[in-house]
């Protein structure tokens, strides 16, 4: 039988039959929010049956429901007593109904969501108002309304489940319906994930992780500028795209100009700005300031600034300064800084001969270098011995080395590693790099002998599985991707390899091409072990890294347990420094113990995007200034006589 009846809130009790023992507080909670915007009323009645004590009823199905009722009964806005509308139904069945509920029922349609959420809109219904009604974050609604951005012919093809909603959810960078399509169908069935969907979308655009983007102060300095930006709510990694690229060169070279201003006023012969560090700076030959001594007034003046800077620091450590603190701290190391400027000077000769580079680091960072001669000026090379190390100065003193990152053999192959995961997921999506890098290849075996070994790609075809390499091999997110897509060409390729043949002869070539990148993909190795006869592959797979345009933040990140805690103190304290600056490195080195540091250092580089240098991409210039090393008969062999 199914009765309904009316029973009092406070009547009612939780079934011991209801297989579903456990609800969120965030669940009921929304729902009690959904429940409060109908007027308290229930879209669904509760399913019942007669209680232990006459009068009390047990609910089978909908203890959700109630337990939402009883957070608003207790919160004083309906009564204890309120009237519930319930069907009552045979105690004997309570716990196939209640499992029924709980396991019957199906997740809506996003496509449904959408449509629902945006007729809300058009009612001029606001977003925290369409959330709180349906028990949902204000973001979920943001996200279904920006389905609203995609070609109806993809929204079709999600509906026949033709796409995934990952995919979708891609496209939504874009407005162009017609070059959504276009994408969709330029791309071939297996490089139609999210990431190559993006980019495909986004080629023309910057994304707000560009350096150029943070040297200018992000996308909120760019927008200040009147630039348009376009944000894609379904991709968590950045915080959009500025859509102007003439304006992000033009905030950037003024930006430079105002600081080359201020370092051409010091009187050097020349100063040059560029977006990029400049070739072979390093290699050139370079004055460096001399020592000044402080006047008895600034010496006292540093003192005094010094003295407050350690006041003020213990005061904020031991939780007892007030809000002014931490300006005046920063105002005191201004001080600091600006004073020990002095101690150093260049002399007239150098600012005669030398000029300045000012530019932007890897980092997107104001890098400004001193004293560099030009070539024409002198025929003088770097104060260096083919080895890199400091020869003595016309006063017989060596230059003393500044302490340096170190990583022990074992770190560098779990990070090139890591590097390598990464340079194989990229490289299987693009085929047309993988293209060119697997003729590359074959052209330095074929046609230059002694300089096969100078390509990433191990062809032959050979394969060296990278878990050996990696110490936490289950958190390498390249590894994890290339082996996804390893499974879904396995699906697709025939199971007798005698067919193999004549099954690739049947394909399109858009198909072959991306099983030729996926092929070549798996002889990437790019690992750095204590031991290699590969220097200059290893070398090159930086190379292949710039023409994938992989941006290894995607791939690894930085944190205590990947990086810090298998270095020395020295080493932590540096690539802090490198990644925050000099007062992170401070509160580093004030750790008791490295595994204090470790995890301060964890803090302190999380979300930075800093890497250790054995995991980045190397620039292009540091691979011609390698390249310069390379006699010139390696560089170009002759034919054999």
């Amino acid at each position: 039988m199914t009765d309904i009846i009316t029973v009092a809130l406070n009547k009612l009790d939780a079934d011991p039959k209801n297989v579903r023992k456990t609800y969120s507080a965030e669940g009921i909670e929304a729902l009690a929010a959904n429940i409060r915007e109908d007027g308290y009323r229930l879209l669904q009645n509760l399913v019942v049956r007669k209680g232990d004590k006459k009068g009390r009823f047990f609910v089978v199905a909908g203890g959700r429901r109630l337990a939402a009722l009883k957070l608003l009964a207790e919160a004083g806005e309906i009564a204890k007593d309120y009237p519930v509308e319930c069907k009552e139904r045979e105690g004997e069945i309570a716990t196939e109904i209640s499992l029924a509920e709980n396991v019957m029922r199906e997740e809506m349609h996003p496509l449904d969501q959408y449509e629902a959420f945006d007729a809300l809109a058009k009612q001029g219904k606001q977003i925290a108002d369409i959330a709180a009604r349906f028990g949902t974050t204000e973001t979920i609604v943001r996200k279904r309304l920006a389905l609203a951005r995609v070609s109806p012919v993809l929204q079709q093809l999600f509906r026949d489940e033709d796409m995934s909603f990952a995919q979708l959810s891609a496209f939504t960078i874009s407005d162009d319906h017609e070059r959504q399509v276009a994408v969709w169908n330029s791309l071939t069935s297996w490089n139609r994930d999210p990431h190559s969907i993006r980019r495909a979308l986004t080629d023309e655009m910057i994304a707000a992780t560009d350096k150029r983007l943070q040297f200018i102060g992000g996308l909120a300095a760019y927008e200040e500028a009147g630039g348009p930006v376009k944000r894609d709510l379904f991709d968590d990694r950045n915080a959009g795209y500025a859509m102007d690229g003439a304006l992000v060169e033009k905030l950037v070279t003024e930006k430079l100009e105002t600081a080359a201003a201020t370092v051409r006023a010091e009187g050097w012969q020349w100063v040059e700005c560029s977006a990029t560090a400049p070739v072979g700076y390093h290699s050139m030959k370079r004055h460096y300031p001399e020592t000044v001594p402080l006047s008895e007034e600034d010496q006292a003046a540093i003192d005094a600034a010094q003295a407050e800077y350690d006041e003020l620091a213990e005061l904020i450590e031991n939780g007892v300064a007030d809000d002014e603190a931490e300006t005046k701290l920063a105002e005191a190391e201004k001080r600091i800084e600006a004073l020990n400027a002095r101690t150093e000077a260049y002399s007239p000769e150098a600012l005669a001969q030398g000029g300045a580079f000012v530019f932007v680091d890897y980092y997107g960072r104001l890098c400004i270098e001193r004293g560099f001669v030009k070539s024409e000026e002198t025929g003088e090379t770097e104060n260096e011995d083919e080895n890199g190390e400091n020869l003595p100065t016309a006063s017989g003193a060596a230059q003393p080395k500044a302490p340096t990152i170190t990583h022990s053999a074992a770190l560098i192959e779990d990070l090139t590693a890591h590097k390598t995961a990464a340079l194989r997921i990229e490289l299987a999506n693009n085929p047309e790099v993988a293209l060119v890098a697997v003729v590359h290849a074959m052209l330095l075996r074929v046609a230059y002998p002694y300089n096969s070994e100078q390509s990433a790609l191990q062809l032959s075809l050979t394969h060296e599985r990278l878990e050996p390499s990696i110490k936490d091999a289950e958190s390498c997110k390249g590894l994890a991707a290339f082996n996804d897509l390893a499974d879904n060409y396995g699906h697709h390729l025939p199971g007798n390899p005698a067919d193999l043949f004549d099954w690739l002869l049947e394909q399109p070539q858009d198909t072959v091409l991306s099983l030729l990148a996926f092929g070549a993909a798996h002889s990437v190795n790019a690992v750095e072990k204590k031991f290699t006869d590969r220097k200059k592959g290893i070398e090159q797979a930086n190379q292949l890294g710039r023409a994938l345009k992989v941006h290894m933040q995607d791939w690894f990140e930085t944190t205590g347990d990947s990086y810090f805690k298998h270095v020395n103190r020295t080493t932590i304290e540096l690539a802090v420094a490198e990644a925050k600056g000099s007062e992170a490195e401070l509160s580093v080195r004030a750790a008791a113990k490295k595994s204090e540091a470790v995890t301060i250092a964890d803090r302190l580089v999380s979300g930075s995007g800093w890497l250790p240098a054995p995991v980045r991409i190397a620039s292009d210039e540091a691979e011609r200034q390698d390249a310069e090393s390379i006699p010139e008969d390696e560089q170009f062999p002759q034919a054999a006589e």
